[in-house]
């Protein structure tokens, strides 16, 4: 034995040296990369009996020593899951290294041993720290004599930044973004001033921009956005006489816009939104401009002629402003994208906007939100490159032109909450890209086109509020990709047809003139929402139908003139059915008698007379219910017609992939086949699952969550795969998430196994009729858990973990503390492009989808800050995600421009219980506000966001949160 050991030793010894001998590398570069490969062995696929610079991520150059012929110059170890800082001496031994890259680790701190070795690296220009866990005050750098790039945001430093990088004499590219890092602005960046990049967002820098910072005249990068800097910006501005991009969003400051802004001839982008400026916007800002974002500040006056036409304009969003006066006249031939909402703009469409094809490139025109007049000019219909048009709440009247049926790459039509008249011009047929039409709260009158049902791409129809009458289109079931109709109050009568079974949102025929019963085709729209049928002239009995619309969560049949007995309904559908009077709720329980010993007077003639009355109720209810047993069985809220029990699925495949030896042993695939079988088990629906509640034989329960693999958006695979994928997610740690434990499989069906939520849904205890009192300590530690799981998600090593439906219907509480995010294996399984409706409804719940992806047709990041921010709404407010008819976030972003707001939006049931709490909520308030910015760029990442939750819980009447 001890013959094979000593020969194994050798073969490797003398692989060992043959790769000395063969390495490219000298011997002592060689021997530091084995070292660093035995530490990172875990880490590292490298293989230590090939040349080092043939590893992953690491790049050798020709050396100009003549025995050897490389070196390595480069090393890239990101995303390793790297934590141990024992690498640093053997990394900084590398002597020829010019760019180190450890980003997208585990690393806690930077030690000194980095500083004093790899400080002594005559070459070394980029390192890169981005994406870890690093924490404590910023170290000094000393030595690194040629760096020219430094990176590490996303970390947790803390402290101020003052003299620690000022003997950088090489510096060009510094990224502090996304740290904890407090006081003023550093201006000690490097003594030679060479500086081109500097990232200073999402930190808690405060004060003002100080106007040394114009020192560096060779920056043309400045990003300072997502801070607490106030006061007014600089005049010396001016002097950044290379400067291209200026990012200042989502600070404190305020006085107004200099002027010399508009002397910067190599400025392409300036973004300053989300800020407290005033004044008017400076003559001449966008003469060498690309970009301009001044939108949710506080300015004023006129809107110059000259700033809509400069030849180089892109971008302008002047947005949610007290900009007053009229519209320019006349627009830039490239600009794409024009966005004056919510300001109080008068007067007249400029007609001159697209005419003789002058501005072409026009994509986005938002003028929605003011007090225009007018009708909208015939003109428009020469911008034949818009996708989005929104005139929405102003004063225009008159006629739809017709002429804007030439705009065939028109992709939304938002013209409610205005004053048009006629009928809907017959050359809108030819919208063919239309998705979204909305002509609601209008005064059109006629009848609803009979091309209607043509516009095959249509997700959202609303006509709500108008004068038309007549029949609904024999043929509007065709809308294959509709998945929101409203016609509510309306003038319609007749027959309802056929309706789109892709209805999954809402289904509004309220407040028209429809008589009869309701019909049974509505019994098709298996997926829908809402249905409200209100206000109308229907009879007979409800339908019992309704009682097994799986998507069901609201329906609405007040004031009409309905008979028989109400159904009883499952437990997850709201029913509102006031005024028909002629309707007997037997599901109703009587309240309980009470009796007190002053009552042991009553006479026995009444007493007699009772339990007559109650003899008699006792006889008309059995026979009702012997009656009605020959048709149905209610058990649990929940009804099932005798003669069609769901058969039992047939168990295909299925794997137990949780570690937890407790789970192995509790989890019994065959009870959980007969559990999913009982519709009375249906604890949710959600739009893409089915909950069960499902009791194993151990006494524990699980929900086992059903996806219908037989719904083309799935991306169907072989089993095979679809195991692997589950279990990927099953390797997942950590305890807000939702992880799955177990998953079967059937012939067009997947179960998942997780854990029982006690608590149900955070929309169930904050919306719903749960009776929980959910106190602020809760909300709060609500909001961390949700946080917290988020940005594992959005960190995992393999790539970010998106979420398609965030919302607080798919956050579960195991207890009123702890939540879990639920559908994180969506995104794995989920195909968007074979929706049968849009991206953006797909992917997300209404009030909860970003503004953007109406066309950036992709989840990100982003797009879940956005919906974790109206989440955090829901938690300060106490509101639902659509309050009042509007989404939650754009009432809060519009209330919150003012100051004095700031505490009516708040949860006054909560907020008034404590000052500590008072101010807490304002935090979070105001993290949540930056989060649901209309801007993708200006909302702050997931790690920030925690980061910044964290911190709320110690602010006091006197902290940097104060609004």
């Amino acid at each position: 034995m001890r013959g094979k050991v000593n020969f194994f030793s050798a073969l490797l010894f003398s692989a060992f040296l043959f790769n000395l001998v063969c390495s490219q590398l000298s011997s002592s570069q060689s021997k530091t990369m084995m070292s660093l490969a035995q530490l990172l062995q875990n880490n590292t696929s490298w293989n230590t009996s090939t040349d080092p610079c043939s590893w992953e991520g690491v790049t050798c150059s020709n050396s100009s020593n003549n025995i050897h012929n490389s070196v390595v110059t480069q090393l890239s170890l990101s995303g390793k899951g790297i934590s141990t800082s024992n690498i640093f001496p053997f990394v900084c031994e590398i002597d020829s290294l010019v760019s180190l890259n450890l980003s997208n680790n585990r690393l806690t701190s930077i030690p000194d041993e980095f500083v004093t070795g790899c400080g002594k690296i005559s070459g070394l220009k980029l390192v890169n720290f981005s994406l870890n866990q690093l924490a404590g005050s910023f170290p000094v750098f000393t030595g690194f004599g040629a760096l020219e790039s430094l990176d590490v945001s996303f970390n947790k430093f803390q402290g101020i930044i003052d003299l620690q990088l000022d003997e950088l004499v090489a510096l060009k590219y510094l990224n502090l973004g996304v740290n904890d890092f407090t006081g003023s602005i550093p201006t000690h960046l490097g003594k030679s001033l060479f500086l081109e990049h500097l990232v200073l967002s999402y930190n808690h820098l405060n004060g003002t921009i100080p106007s040394d910072i114009a020192n560096y005249v060779n920056l043309t990068l400045v990003d300072l956005s997502s801070n607490k800097l106030s006061g007014p910006l600089p005049k010396r501005i001016g002097d950044f006489s290379k400067l291209q991009i200026l990012i200042l969003s989502n600070n404190d400051l305020n006085g107004e816009i200099p002027v010399e802004l508009a002397t910067i001839q190599s400025l392409l982008r300036f973004a300053a939104n989300q800020n407290n400026f005033t004044g008017a916007i400076p003559f001449g800002i966008t003469k060498y401009l690309g970009n301009l974002d001044l939108s949710y500040n506080n300015l004023n006056g006129s809107i110059s002629s000259d700033l809509l036409l400069q030849s180089n304009l892109l971008s302008v969003d002047l947005s949610y402003n007290n900009l007053q006066g009229t519209m320019p006249p006349n627009t830039g031939p490239r600009l794409t994208r024009l966005r004056l909402s919510g300001n109080k703009l008068v007067g007249n469409i400029s007609s001159a906007i697209c005419s003789d094809s002058k501005s072409s490139e026009l994509v986005y025109l938002e003028l929605d939100g003011n007090n225009l007049s007018g009708s909208i000019p015939p003109e428009l219909g020469l911008c034949r490159n818009l996708a989005l048009l929104n005139l929405a709440q102003n004063n225009l009247s008159g006629n739809l032109p017709w002429q804007l049926g030439n705009l065939s790459n028109l992709q939304q039509m938002k013209l409610q909450l205005n004053n048009f008249g006629g009928d809907i011009p017959d050359e809108f047929s030819k919208l063919v890209a239309l998705s979204v039409l909305n002509l609601s709260r209008n005064s059109l009158s006629g009848t609803i086109p009979s091309w209607i049902p043509n516009m095959k791409n249509l997700t959202n129809l609303n006509l709500y509020g108008n004068e038309l009458s007549g029949q609904i289109p024999n043929l509007m079931g065709s809308l294959s990709s509709l998945l929101e109709l409203d016609l509510g109050s309306n003038k319609l009568s007749g027959n309802i047809p056929h309706m789109p079974v892709t209805l999954q949102i809402s289904l509004n025929l309220s407040s028209n003139l429809f008589q009869g019963s309701i019909p049974d085709s509505l019994s098709s729209l298996t997926a829908l929402e809402v249905l409200d049928l209100s206000n109308n002239g229907f009879s007979g009995n409800i339908p019992d139908f309704f009682t097994s619309m799986t998507g069901l969560t609201l329906l609405v049949l007040s004031n009409n003139n309905l008979s028989g007995f109400v159904p009883r309904f499952p437990s997850y559908i709201q029913v509102d059915f006031q005024g028909n009077d002629d309707l007997i709720n037997s599901t109703a329980i009587p309240p309980t008698a009470t009796t007190s010993k002053k009552k042991k007077s009553v006479s026995v003639v009444l007493v007699v007379v009772a339990v007559v009355v109650a003899v008699l109720a006792a006889s008309v209810v059995g026979i009702i219910s012997l009656l009605l047993s020959k048709r149905f069985y209610r058990v649990n809220d929940v009804q099932i017609q005798l003669g069609e029990e769901q058969p039992r699925p047939h168990f295909v495949d299925g794997n137990i992939i949780a570690a937890n030896g407790i789970h192995r042993s509790n989890i019994d695939f065959n009870k959980a086949m007969e559990e999913v079988s009982d519709p009375l088990k249906i604890t949710l629906k959600t739009r893409f699952s089915t909950y069960y509640e499902a009791l194993m034989p151990s006494g524990t329960s699980y929900f086992i969550k059903k996806l219908s693999l037989s719904d083309k958006i799935f991306q169907l695979g072989s089993h095979e795969k679809f195991g692997r994928d589950i279990e990927s997610l099953g390797k997942l740690n950590n305890s807000n998430i939702m992880i799955p434990l177990a998953y079967m499989l059937t012939a067009d069906s997947a179960y998942l196994f997780n854990e029982y939520a006690e608590k149900g849904t955070l929309f169930d205890v904050l919306h719903g009729s749960l009776g929980y009192g959910l106190d602020w300590a809760s909300r709060y530690s609500i909001a961390i858990g949700v946080a917290q799981g988020l940005a594992f998600l959005h960190g995992c090593a393999s790539g970010p973990i998106l979420l398609l439906d965030l919302s607080s219907r798919s956050i579960f509480l195991k207890s009123l503390r702890e939540p879990q995010i639920g559908d994180v294996e969506l995104y794995k399984l989920i195909d968007p492009s074979k929706s049968t409706g849009s991206f953006s409804t797909v992917a997300g719940s209404v009030g909860y989808v970003p503004p953007e992806y109406a066309y950036a047709m992709r989840v990100t990041m982003a797009g879940n800050v956005y919906s974790f921010g109206v989440i955090l709404l829901e938690l300060v407010t106490g509101n639902p995600a659509v309050h009042e008819g509007t989404e939650l976030a754009k009432l809060v972003l519009r209330n919150s421009l003012q100051q004095d707001k700031w505490d009516h939006l708040l949860d006054h049931t909560i907020s008034k219980t404590s000052v500590a709490v008072h101010n807490q909520m304002l935090a979070v308030l105001k993290i949540a506000v930056s989060c649901v910015s209309v801007s993708p760029e200006a909302r702050p990442k997931m790690k920030s966001v925690l980061r910044l939750l964290l911190n709320a819980k110690l602010c006091q009447e006197n902290s940097y949160y104060k609004f």
